[in-house]
């Protein structure tokens, strides 16, 4: 274990250097791709006609290995950060966009009757009533994108060290040094479960009108009687 924390100077990072940068790597993709997914997913609301072909674009984007998209944009935009940003984002849209198209399908018509009433416009109907309504299957999506970038976020060791923790993997073998290999996984894993928990708990704080749960009721006792007859 004295070595587990011992970052090869070539990394140019320490440990919490190399969390800090992960998490600038992940959550950033993550947070474009919502921005991108919010308008497409309303178009796709909006006109019906449109939802399959936005769908199956994202799906191929996701089914493109992210080596073949660094080889394209590594022309444009260098061993950096932005090059593995860049495929992220893309890859959260499979995940994002139906997660909020179907959570604003979800959303009653009478609430959109209502909201239409009241004198809410598509879009403010859209950001006010649709997606606070829709904000448990959009968090889904987002815990599930969100885990997904901090995995994916190691390939960038491909580049000149832009995998940020993923450098960790490959340092493990150059140096022959297997616990830094358990060190990346091990804190890779760590963020992906805390930032799944601050979802969840932003979940909770988002959408008060859901139950929480309630506490199980106790199995009735059965019937018990006396050698008498008498149930007590």
């Amino acid at each position: 274990m004295s070595g587990f924390f011992d970052i090869p100077s070539d990394l140019q990072h320490s440990w919490s250097g190399l969390i800090g940068l992960h998490m600038r790597e992940a959550l950033l993709p993550v947070a474009a791709g919502l921005l991108l997914a919010l308008p497409l997913a309303q178009l796709c609301g909006r006109f019906r006609w449109l939802y399959p072909p936005v769908l199956g674009v994202t799906t191929v984007l996701y089914a493109i290995p992210s080596l073949a998209f660094f080889v394209v944009l590594i022309d444009y935009t260098g061993q950096t950060e932005l090059t593995v940003m860049i495929p992220l984002a893309l890859y959260s849209l499979v995940v994002l966009v139906p997660a909020i198209v179907d959570g604003v399908r979800s959303v009653p018509d009478e609430t959109l009757a209502a909201a239409t009433a009241m004198g809410f416009g598509p879009v403010r109907r859209y950001l006010q009533v649709q997606l606070p309504i829709a904000a448990p299957a959009i968090i889904a999506g987002l815990r599930v994108a969100t885990a997904s970038s901090i995995s994916l976020v190691s390939v960038g060791a491909l580049i000149g060290n832009q995998g940020a923790l993923g450098n960790l993997l490959a340092a493990a073998q150059k140096y022959d040094r297997p616990e830094l290999a358990v060190n990346a996984v091990l804190t890779m894993a760590v963020l992906a479960v805390l930032c799944d928990a601050l979802l969840v708990l932003l979940r909770i704080l988002v959408t008060p009108w859901m139950p929480r749960g309630t506490r199980p009721k106790p199995a009735a006792r059965p019937a018990q009687t006396t050698p008498e007859g008498a149930v007590r």
